[in-house]
């Protein structure tokens, strides 16, 4: 169950940079469309949220709400349950770390909307998320090396003259 733990944090802040990288192309491909001409009010945000982009990178946006609100908090609940029995001490402490910041997270998204700043704060909490669940990831590791380390590697013994070893 260790292993189940540390696979879930690294996922987990795996999808921290997934979440990133596809809001980043989002608003690159906002920008281009807005440079082409096009136009972002009240009836273009109706049409995307209808299901009909705006522009083809509107996908990003998509897969940055869903992931953030369906996927993470999914990921997060089950890393959260698997530091129970991860063997680890303070194991849970990091699990219920990373399920509080990703709810953090979700809900400063939802509230950016309304208050940019908070829109700001969660790209700070992402940050912190993407450290807390990449650390916890790396001590279940750290703790597997110090319990089962890696064989020692012995030195060949002479070889015999004539340079042939059997």
């Amino acid at each position: 169950m260790r292993q189940v733990f540390r696979i879930l944090a690294y996922v987990v802040a795996a999808g921290v940079v997934v979440q990133a990288a596809v809001m980043v192309y989002a608003i690159a491909g906002l920008g281009l469309f807005v440079d082409q001409g096009g136009v972002v009010d009240q009836a273009a945000m109706e049409q995307s949220m209808a299901g009909d982009p705006l522009f083809p990178e509107d996908v990003g946006l998509m897969l940055h709400g869903m992931t953030g609100m369906i996927v993470l908090p999914v990921v997060a609940l089950l890393t959260f349950v698997a530091s129970f029995f991860a063997g680890v001490r303070g194991a849970w402490r990091w699990g219920l770390a990373i399920l509080l910041l990703v709810a953090l997270q979700a809900t400063l998204g939802i509230a950016g909307h309304s208050i940019p700043f908070l829109g700001a704060l969660h790209g700070v909490n992402a940050l912190l998320l993407f450290s807390v669940a990449l650390y916890a990831g790396w001590r279940v590791a750290a703790r597997d090396r110090a319990t089962h380390p890696a064989p020692a590697v012995t030195a060949p013994g002479p070889v015999p003259a004539g340079g042939v070893t059997s």
